[in-house]
């Protein structure tokens, strides 16, 4: 039998800037060194990559605050033998407070304790009002398909809440969150400016009964420690 003799195949012109281009979708460097030999980034690093400047070191130490973070870690399951423990299910957190009490320091300090409990943690953090403009409804957007991927968070930070202007639509749409989270007993971390006794004049008393239900509710000291800082 006579053995046929091939041409070793070369790439066209058309399929290296095809990879070109889907390598410089993934940042990904086609000279760089190979992965096993690029240093590993930690589990902290990673969660410091994803906060905000402000909050990177932010460090967790109300006592309230860090019996939360306890439960939650405790609760966490491994997906599978072996693997790191993940945050599924948990208790959920009201702090209020004046503006510039810690609050929003005290939940991104949550989430850095939690990570270095040795835990996993998915997780997304917005503010009420940039949650309310992600899901009103807009040419283009799927509001619907977005209010379904923020409830299904294992972990939120939903700052600042009741400080949007009030409506029959942000009442609703904050229902609709808050009972999905409520329901799926998925921990929220809650900041608001508004005394614990005005929530419900403010978004309904759907809302208020599910937050009554679902979180631990902490108040904040009423001193503005922005403004300490810049006095001493």
């Amino acid at each position: 039998m006579r053995t046929r003799h091939r041409e070793p195949q070369t790439l066209g012109e058309g399929t290296l800037d095809r990879m070109a281009r889907i390598l410089a979708a993934r940042n990904i460097d086609p000279s760089a060194a190979p992965a096993q030999e690029l240093e590993t980034v930690s589990p902290l690093e990673a969660l410091s990559a994803g906060m905000p400047p402000r909050y990177r070191a932010a460090v967790a130490d109300h006592p309230q605050v860090l019996a939360w973070v306890r439960t939650v870690a405790e609760a966490a399951v491994a997906p599978n033998q072996g693997a790191r423990r993940q945050v599924t299910t948990g208790p959920s957190l009201l702090m209020a407070g004046v503006v510039g009490a810690g609050k929003t320091h005290q939940a991104y300090g949550a989430v850095r304790r939690l990570v270095q409990s040795g835990v996993g943690v998915r997780w997304r953090a917005t503010t009420a009002a940039d949650l309310y403009a992600d899901l009103r409804p807009r040419p283009g957007a799927d509001s619907e398909r977005e209010l379904a991927t923020v409830s299904r968070y294992p972990l939120l930070i939903i700052d600042d809440l009741g400080a949007a202007k009030a409506s029959e639509w942000v009442e609703e749409v904050t229902y609709r969150l808050i009972n999905r989270r409520y329901n799926y007993e998925l921990p929220t971390l809650i900041t608001t400016n508004l005394a614990i006794r005005d929530l419900r004049a403010h978004l309904g008393d759907r809302v208020a009964s599910r937050l009554a239900q679902m979180t631990t509710r902490v108040e904040f000291e009423q001193v503005d420690r922005r403004r300490h800082r810049l006095a001493a």
